[in-house]
């Protein structure tokens, strides 16, 4: 039979991976109000938090295959199709076929694409010191290297 001592003890034991205390929660947590919060700042010029990760992936290496803006993002050829179907649409980016190789779908970014360049990453800047406001700058290079491990560690 067990005490009622002894449930105290292995609820104690498990209290760090219990909703609301455990990781993932937390992190989930994070992400969600970062998102949120994103979404926000993103609203008056039309796009999303998605739209923020292509234009990203694009701005550091233009006119990347689809196949290889999914992989860099993890994601699905039809949730990327249709965001660069609407990003396309906005006049973001554009498609051309590759020259060497027809069955491959190289995603370009436009003037309008290129400008955002220079108005959206001050606002992801200033979210990043809202979030971690009052974090030492040692300790915010820690935590990203942490994280990177723990991906790691899961894919």
């Amino acid at each position: 039979m067990v005490s009622i001592s002894d449930d105290s003890q292995l609820m104690a034991s498990w209290q760090q991976v219990l909703a609301p205390h455990n990781l993932g929660y937390r992190i989930k947590l994070l992400s969600q109000l970062l998102t949120r919060k994103f979404t926000e700042k993103l609203e008056p010029f039309g796009l999303t938090p998605f739209h923020w990760l292509v234009l990203c992936c694009l701005w550091q290496d233009d006119g990347l295959p689809t196949s290889s803006i999914g992989d860099k993002l993890q994601q699905v050829g039809g949730t990327l199709t249709g965001v660069i179907d609407r990003m396309e649409e906005r006049g973001l980016v554009r498609r051309e076929r590759d020259i060497k190789d027809r069955r491959i779908w190289r995603i370009w970014l436009t003037d309008a694409g290129r400008k955002l360049q220079d108005i959206l990453p001050p606002l992801a800047v200033e979210l990043r010191e809202e979030a971690m406001q009052g974090i030492a700058d040692s300790d915010r290079e820690l935590f990203s290297q942490i994280l990177n491990q723990a991906i790691a560690n899961i894919s």
